[in-house]
């Protein structure tokens, strides 16, 4: 009897003092595990997945470069990004949030943010502002020199992520519109493949391209990085419900099958194309299915998830044959016709397919389907705008300054040896 009546008294006060904050503590405790499933998304989901798809003398580069944006982003996100996304604007709150969250001031221990500690919410945004910048590198791998990489980051998740972020989710403008991007469909998505595509055509062409074949150097480790990409993608959507609940497991679900019908498409499209299936192509779609899902993903059914994925394994397969083959743009692993046409057609397909009358859960701001197609197309149009503006004119800035581009002679070399002195193989 004593050991059940001290162990009770060890209990009581965490209990009570969940319970006098406002902390839910099964809440709390999914959002810890769905931000570090986020973060599994970048350190290694994203370096895996990238970095063999790159050439042999490029992996370090791409795993370099992953890892010092997770450090730099992180440190921006504690010092005062997190308060430009999330803060108090006062006048300018429809445009952008203020300083009164910088280095977390007032954030402690007690505070709360939708019911669960303000530190665990903003930990989990915090590996959204992550891995947006990360997905970018894509478009530009192989070919840009580390110190614009590192300064491309900074001024990008400053200049293009905070106020696209603080318009959806800080409560800006478009979130007083009623525009409805459950996990990042505009914030993360589109806002990285428009800034790839950005990239990609300022710093132009790998020596070669399209010529000279580029295949991925270690199918294995494409293959590893996008299951992590497939498992981390549950923290990042079903854990945008913020919550241990319905949303999030319906969330839940609708990921899975949106990738599944995703990589299916693709690996069809493939198949009858070029006569077989291959496993860059199966996984790619999983990628297309997963991003152009993510918007949708808290306001729909399975149905409609399964419609999402099915076109976004044609329509982002398309687009990549549109990108490299017609117009020759070297967005070196396919971020904008995966992200960025993926969270096009997600982002338009969620104020479609929320609709009860098609199997939708309904809009929140309870407008009809027409006023809501035209507050997502707004959006999209607004996050295109926003981001390739600001990209260009941050790559430009960079470029009259330090230089974007590495010189033949280093591209010839390969990124590991010219900025790292390192082989990511010793055979």
């Amino acid at each position: 009897m004593n050991y059940w009546l001290l162990l009770l008294t060890l209990l009581t006060p965490a209990l009570s003092w969940g319970a006098e904050e406002g902390i839910n503590m099964a809440n709390t405790a999914w959002m810890l595990t769905a931000t570090a499933l986020v973060l599994f998304m970048t350190l290694p989901g994203l370096a895996l997945f990238y970095g063999g798809i790159v050439r042999t003398k490029n992996v370090l580069s791409i795993f370099m470069q992953c890892f010092a944006i997770t450090c730099l982003v992180s440190i921006l996100w504690f010092a005062f990004v997190y308060s430009l996304a999330f803060g108090n604007g006062g006048a300018a709150q429809d445009w952008i949030g203020g300083l009164d969250k910088i280095f977390l001031l007032g954030v402690g221990v007690d505070s709360v943010s939708n019911g669960i500690p303000e530190t665990v919410f903003s930990s989990f945004q915090m590996t959204f502002a992550i891995i947006t910048p990360a997905l970018v590198l894509g478009g530009f791998a192989e070919r840009i020199k580390f110190s614009a990489v590192l300064w491309f980051a900074v001024l990008w998740i400053i200049l293009v992520y905070a106020p696209v972020c603080h318009w959806v989710w800080g409560g800006g403008w478009l979130a007083r519109m009623g525009f409805m991007d459950f996990a990042g469909g505009s914030v993360v998505h589109i806002n990285a493949g428009m800034a790839a595509l950005v990239s990609a055509l300022m710093i132009g062409k790998r020596r070669g391209f399209p010529h000279t074949l580029m295949m991925p150097h270690n199918m294995t480790m494409v293959f590893t990085g996008a299951a992590m990409l497939w498992v981390g993608w549950f923290g990042f959507n079903a854990g945008s419900a913020l919550a241990a609940n319905g949303a999030a497991g319906m969330a839940l679900l609708v990921t899975h099958m949106a990738a599944a019908a995703g990589s299916l498409a693709w690996m069809t499209m493939e198949w009858v194309r070029h006569g077989k299936p291959s496993i860059l192509g199966i996984v790619t779609g999983m990628v297309a299915g997963l991003g152009t899902v993510t918007p949708a993903s808290g306001f729909i059914t399975p149905i409609g998830a399964l419609i999402i994925g099915l076109l976004a394994g044609f329509v982002c397969y398309h687009a990549t044959q549109i990108v490299k083959r017609i117009f020759f743009i070297d967005d070196s692993l396919d971020v904008s016709p995966v992200h960025g046409v993926g969270g096009i057609l997600g982002t338009l397909l969620t104020g479609l397919l929320a609709a009860p009358a098609l199997g939708g859960l309904g809009y929140p701001s309870g407008a009809g389907m027409a006023s809501q197609l035209w507050v997502q197309t707004l959006g999209v149009v607004a996050t295109m705008a926003w981001s390739g503006g600001f990209t260009y004119l941050i790559f430009k800035g960079i470029d009259l300054t330090i230089g974007l581009r590495v010189s033949t002679e280093e591209e010839t070399e390969g990124l590991d040896l010219v900025f790292h002195d390192e082989k990511g193989y010793n055979l």
